[in-house]
């Protein structure tokens, strides 16, 4: 078995990449897209900066020169998609098995799909496929803004991807583009198509939490609720010789989705820990308390489940809704392009409390070509949510309070920012969601346009993303720009006490947690460090595999004892059965009923004055001579028979040949030598 970590990923907008060799088979978890890249491009031009898009086409005026970033620092071209890197040196033919852990790790599936030779199984979860659809879909349809403006690309690719063109970007915008060691342009693409989504989707395998899927008969695959959002998981891949967990970012106490189900994985052998996020946080994580002495279970399961973290989120949206309701009354605007889904739900309904009890009737706009299916989808899909949510739908009330408020006329959802239907009902200020979180696609540019010199109004961001670099293309910006963190993962201090319940054989763990979270040399584990671009080799889980063997078999068993082993042994005929991840060895379907005795099997080398005796027994008569004619004679010798009739027996390494003009006197030499050979 083996591990190959991709790429570590960037939080929640950017997961982890790994390929694991399992039972000889390729499995990739996660294709997702790194669209914080997307800030080297410059948002769509006005009349205001269409003079510096031709400016800068012409690059022959260009010097390299480092100073301060500017807008006229940003490519300006239709924005090309970075991948995972390292995942296009791989042959896709190879890849069997593709798990999908969250919508967000969906993104760059259709160019491994589009791929030719790809013949792999995907499997995602319900909710995630259907909401990762909707994203991409959306992500075609504000591309198409830029393909509309720029025109179809040159066949030799895009100008700005030319050596001597990337030499002259600024050091900031060059290691966006080339990566840190400028081995990663060969992973930007142009966007894939909405037939490629529909193709993607069309090779996919869709699953509900708990539910098995067998792959090809040997892994058995089953997904169980992460927490993070709305249809993201953790894998469980179950084999003949162990069972492999992939923990990816996870979240204990969810406000939306349903928690993660950690239960769900303990007593696995192996455990992929791919929870990167917790490197945002760099607090001091006392591990003392976590020894492997500590078998106080029930302080461990409360360290995990209290509901601190979840008590912290809300307080974050509280302070969002204060902070545009201020914005508000000032006379602002805000501007909200935040990408997760549960946390985009959950403002919602946070905001509309918050505007109730101030007694403001300000408009709430959520400008998005999918937002009308997503938030449809959203208030049908009980199971996939927390219990707090499914509680509501046996009270009658909808999942989510949107549905109440779009009844309401409080919330207006829009496709596109030029939509009749928003320029009848526009009323200023607002509150507006839209994409992209980027600040280079969709609705959000031209908004911020118009917001941008506004101090009253205010802009949400998230951590993920430089806000710096975000906003250039707008500066200079007098509106407040407000910048918060959301749960991405499992915090340093749970990562010991977590997996100290799950109880694993072996656990892989990033070496860049390593300075975080150490691991006791008395942990019942045993850990190894795996890195970026590095391939590291697992040692077998089980030393053997589980048979079953058909009642009709072993009826007819016939067990020997080996004299030097002390062992009892036999031979077995049958079909091997492999079938939902066991092996069985079933009866053999033979013509006529009829079953042909087999001939005993030996093995060993024959000891020369043991054979002399058994012959003897037989009235067979001889001498030893040994063979030292080569190498591989060493350990050979001949028995020359003089009686009763000339023979001889030639014992080598491989093989004994015995040469007898009398059939039955072969026949007797053969009965001796198996007298004293080991055999079934």
């Amino acid at each position: 078995m083996k591990l190959t970590c991709l790429c570590q990923g960037g939080g929640f907008n950017f997961p982890p990449c790994h390929i694991l060799n399992v039972s000889g088979f390729q499995v990739l978890f996660d294709c997702p897209l790194d669209l914080s890249a997307l800030t080297v491009f410059s948002p769509l031009p006005n009349d205001f900066y269409k003079s510096i898009c031709e400016e800068n086409s012409d690059s022959q005026n260009r010097q390299k020169v480092e100073k301060p970033l500017d807008a006229n620092d940003l490519i300006f071209a239709e924005p090309w998609y970075k991948t995972v890197n390292n995942l296009h040196l791989w042959n896709v033919s190879f890849i069997d098995v593709v798990l999908i852990s969250s919508p967000m790790g969906m993104l760059g599936l259709p160019f491994l799909t589009r791929m030719e030779g790809f013949s792999a199984k995907i499997y995602i979860t319900e909710a995630a496929a259907r909401i990762g659809q909707l994203m991409m879909e959306e992500l075609i349809c504000m591309n198409m803004e830029y393909r509309q403006f720029y025109g179809a690309e040159e066949s030799s690719g895009p100008q700005w991807m030319k050596w001597e063109e990337l030499e002259l970007l600024p050091s900031a915008l060059r290691k966006i583009a080339l990566g840190e060691d400028g081995s990663e342009l060969g992973g930007w693409m142009p966007l894939y198509s909405a037939a490629h989504v529909k193709d993607c989707i069309s090779k996919v395998q869709t699953l509900r939490f708990g539910e098995e899927a067998c792959y090809n008969g040997i892994l058995i695959i089953k997904a169980f609720s992460s927490g993070l959002d709305i249809g993201a998981c953790n894998w469980i891949i179950s084999g003949a010789k162990g069972n492999i967990a992939y923990i990816s970012g996870s979240n204990f106490a969810s406000g939306h989705a349903m928690d993660f189900d950690y239960r769900a994985i303990q007593g696995s052998d192996l455990i992929l820990y791919s929870d990167l996020s917790s490197l945002e946080s760099t607090e001091d994580i006392d591990q003392s308390s976590f020894s492997d002495d500590n078998n106080n279970w029930e302080e461990l399961i409360n360290s995990l489940s209290n509901y601190d973290e979840s008590v912290e989120e809300m307080e974050k949206l509280a302070f969002i809704c204060s902070c545009a309701i201020d914005s508000v009354k000032a006379g602002g605007s805000v501007l909200i392009p935040i990408n997760r889904v549960g946390v985009f739900l959950q403002l919602l309904e946070q905001i509309a409390i918050f505007m109730e009890c101030s007694s403001l009737k300000i408009p709430i706009y959520i400008i998005s070509s999918v937002a009308e299916e997503l938030l449809s989808y959203t208030n049908t899909i009980p199971e996939w949510l927390c219990k707090q949510r499914q509680e509501k739908l046996f009270s009658g009330d909808p999942l989510f309070a949107h549905v109440k408020l779009i009844k309401e006329k409080k919330i207006h959802v829009i496709p596109a920012v030029h939509s009749p239907k928003l320029l009848m009902n526009w009323q200023e200020p607002c509150i507006v969601f839209s994409p992209h979180w980027s600040l280079r696609l969709g609705p959000t540019i031209h908004l911020l346009r118009r917001w941008s010199g506004d101090h009253n109004s205010l802009l949400v961001l998230e951590n993920e993303v430089d806000a710096e670099l975000a906003v250039l293309p707008f500066k200079p910006i007098s509106m407040k720009v407000l910048q918060c963190s959301f749960l991405s993962g499992k915090k340093l201090q749970k990562v010991q006490p977590l997996l100290k319940i799950l109880q694993p054989k072996l656990v892989l763990f990033p070496e860049e947690l390593r300075t975080h979270v150490s691991f006791s040399d008395v942990t019942s584990f045993s850990v190894s460090h795996y890195s970026e671009n590095e391939t590291i080799h697992i040692p077998s889980l089980k030393e053997s595999a589980e048979l079953e063997i058909a009642a009709d078999i072993a009826s007819k068993f016939q067990w020997r004892m080996l004299k030097q082993k002390k062992l009892n042994i036999t031979r077995l005929k049958g079909r091997l059965f492999v079938n939902h991840g066991k092996h069985q060895l079933l009866p053999e379907n033979e013509p006529g009923g009829s079953s042909q005795t087999r001939p005993f099997l030996h093995w060993g080398s024959p000891d020369p004055e043991n054979l002399l005796a058994e012959l003897s027994k037989m009235g067979i008569n001889g001498s030893v001579e040994r063979c030292m004619t080569d190498a591989e004679s060493e350990d050979g010798f001949t028995v020359k028979v003089q009686d009763p009739e000339k023979s001889m027996i030639e014992v080598r390494a491989a093989v004994t040949v015995i040469s007898a003009a009398d059939k039955n006197l072969a026949s007797r030499i053969v009965k001796a030598m198996e007298n004293i050979l080991e055999g079934i």
